[in-house]
């Protein structure tokens, strides 16, 4: 298996006036290609933090990092932002839409960055909103929409460049219990089609849907092992709600 994500003794410091903190200490964790993976952790464990440095989102103070083989963890800023473009779909617990444009319009977004001719920008988007159950919703705004159906949406838009990583932070933090359950038979069959899915939450239910669970407590690696009791979710198909 091909390791996609290798950080080595990564450690970052945050100095807020004279007080000092270790948000990660020295932590180093390997996620190989096609990996579905839970990082869990209470407040202050250092796991936003660490979602943050994996998205390219911050810079570590000390260490490694290698993403698809290229060194990222001292990239300028214009460097991270067309690595975080190319390579890594985003899914917010908040679920980030523009309030004032259509589900089409958001999904195809990332791709107005990446330089995609309009008509093929249009045409990924639709296909990627048709691939989560929202092929009649395309021309909805977001208020149009439930939370479920937003939340969709926001997958659509993580998978609308072909990233090699999909990174969700608290993904059904917004979403009632049903809704939830609905969003992990989504990841599931995104992640069965390839994808790798690092999703960074508080939740066990959800955790347990993931292959491996990466628990973090005061900036370090509690315990890193492989999900024995893989949490199905239900059969059936997905029904827009």
């Amino acid at each position: 298996m091909r390791s996609i994500i290798r950080l080595h003794d990564i450690s970052r410091i945050y100095r807020i006036g004279t007080e000092t903190i270790h948000a990660l200490r020295k932590v180093s964790v390997e996620i190989f290609q096609n990996e579905y993976v839970a990082m869990m952790g209470p407040s202050g464990s250092g796991k936003s933090t660490l979602m943050n440095i994996i998205g390219c989102l911050d810079t570590p103070s000390e260490g490694e990092y290698v993403l698809n083989g290229t060194e990222v963890s001292r990239m300028t800023d214009n460097e991270l932002a067309e690595v975080r473009n190319k390579e890594i779909g985003f899914i917010f617990q908040t679920f980030n839409l523009l309030p004032r444009s259509t589900a089409l319009e958001n999904v195809a977004l990332p791709l107005v960055y990446a330089g995609v001719p309009k008509a093929e920008r249009l045409e990924r988007a639709f296909k990627a909103l048709d691939d989560v159950g929202l092929g009649d919703r395309v021309k909805h705004r977001p208020n149009e929409l439930s939370g479920g159906q937003r939340q969709r949406v926001a997958v659509a838009r993580a998978l609308v460049n072909r990233p090699s990583i999909i990174l969700a932070d608290e993904p059904t933090g917004n979403l009632d219990s049903k809704t939830s359950e609905e969003i992990m038979i989504l990841f599931n069959e995104i992640h069965q089609k390839g994808n790798t899915i690092i999703v960074v939450t508080h939740e066990e239910d959800i955790a347990k849907h993931a292959h491996r669970i990466v628990r973090l407590k005061d900036g370090l690696v509690e315990w890193d092992r492989k999900n024995e009791n893989i949490r199905e979710a239900a059969a059936g198909n997905l029904k827009v709600n």
